[in-house]
């Protein structure tokens, strides 16, 4: 009898075993499942914050991007502008009377430079500056006019203070302002002052209806039709 009952002890001692085994079990697939589902919102939400931050790197690097083609733009327009610096390429070569050549270059509306070359160097630059630009050039007379048009001639010079005949029936009135500084009043037919030159320590030009004009700082005057 004492058998038995100890055998039924054991039997009972290994089923509550068991139980306990299967409970452990249980609580710890339902504390995993918990963790991988903490986990999974986590790597979720931290996936959306990443995406997120992306999105915002992205919009700013556009609006970068669209500011820098911007400028850039603006930049070019600026640069296209009247006054811009000119092109290295002139816009026309002239060969003038002694020779030498001169390059032309537009600026803008009404606004010409010319580049004097001899032997290759430059010698001499006029610039159009809202009027008509003169050059001395050691006895050659160079007149750039506001469109652009050179003109070079030897010749027909008058020095000093004075009144003098020009070509086109004109008269000059030269006086002397300073030392360095000569006046040129241009008289028409009718004896009324049609223009002034100011040759104030740099040469000045004149298109006069056909008749082109150089006072130089030195009081020289000549004129040259090209009509």
């Amino acid at each position: 009898m004492t058998t038995r009952r100890t055998r039924r002890t054991v039997r009972s001692t290994g089923l509550v075993a068991l139980a306990a085994a299967a409970a452990l079990s249980l609580t710890a697939c339902q504390g995993s499942d918990t963790d991988a589902s903490g986990q999974g919102k986590q790597d979720s939400s931290s996936a959306a914050h990443s995406s997120e931050d992306n999105g915002a790197s992205n919009d700013s690097a556009a609006k970068s991007s669209e500011e820098t083609k911007t400028e850039a733009t603006s930049a070019d327009r600026e640069g296209a502008g009247p006054g811009s610096e000119k092109s290295a390429t002139p816009d026309r070569t002239e060969t003038l009377d002694d020779g030498s050549k001169a390059e032309i270059y537009k600026l803008g509306e009404q606004s010409y430079q010319a580049k004097i070359v001899s032997d290759g160097s430059v010698t001499a630059t006029l610039e159009t500056d809202g009027k008509d630009a003169g050059l001395d050039a050691n006895g050659m007379y160079v007149m750039l006019s506001l469109d652009g048009q050179i003109y070079s001639w030897m010749g027909g010079e008058h020095t000093g203070p004075g009144t003098y005949s020009l070509e086109g029936g004109w008269k000059a009135k030269v006086s002397e302002v300073a030392d360095g500084h000569f006046r040129a009043k241009i008289i028409g037919n009718d004896g009324s002052v049609m223009a002034t030159l100011d040759a104030d320590s740099k040469d000045a030009g004149l298109d006069a209806n056909g008749v082109a004009i150089v006072l130089s700082a030195g009081g020289v005057i000549s004129s040259h039709s090209h009509s």
